[in-house]
């Protein structure tokens, strides 16, 4: 009998290492997934940050650039308006054809900045685009449309700049 109870106790000892090395093997596995997730989720922040600092300059660069082009539109309307009024005897003269040529390089420049001339003459009256100067009743025109542009409006990248002043029908 004695040696059924020193089997037993050897036994009992030789799996009592088993037992504590595998709770010692899932609490390494444990913490390996626990780490392994917390680095998922750095990585993932990171990721986030990144791109969310390139969202913000990319917004600061167009805030700048809206800074110059608000400087640069009143020069191009006027230049628009000079050529609106030049005399017609005077539309065949070169220096004319380079003033207007100068006027289309300005227009292409400031599309490739992202600024569009707000549509006006012929169009329903839009609050978030048009600012209406004049309210007037025009015969063959519906209500609510644009019959006249005081001055030109520009959106920025789909929003709008500048509104546009129009005359409105009644």
């Amino acid at each position: 009998m004695n040696d059924i109870e020193e089997t037993t106790e050897d036994e009992s000892t030789a799996e009592a290492p088993k037992v504590s090395e595998l709770s010692e093997l899932e609490k390494a596995q444990k913490m390996a997934r626990e780490y392994l997730e917390g680095w998922q989720r750095a990585k993932a922040d990171y990721s986030n940050l990144k791109k969310e600092s390139a969202k913000r300059e990319d917004e600061t660069v167009k805030f700048a650039t809206a800074a110059l082009i608000i400087e640069l539109i009143p020069i191009y309307d006027h230049l628009k308006l000079a050529l609106q009024h030049m005399p017609a005897e005077d539309k065949s003269h070169s220096w004319v054809k380079g003033v207007e040529m100068i006027r289309g390089e300005f227009k292409a420049f400031l599309e490739r900045l992202g600024i569009e001339e707000i549509e006006t003459v012929g169009k329903e009256f839009n609050p978030e685009v048009h600012m209406a100067v004049a309210k007037e009743k025009k015969d063959g025109q519906a209500e609510h449309m644009v019959f006249e542009e005081v001055s030109p409006g520009y959106t920025f990248h789909g929003k709008t700049l500048q509104p546009a002043k129009v005359k409105v029908a009644e």
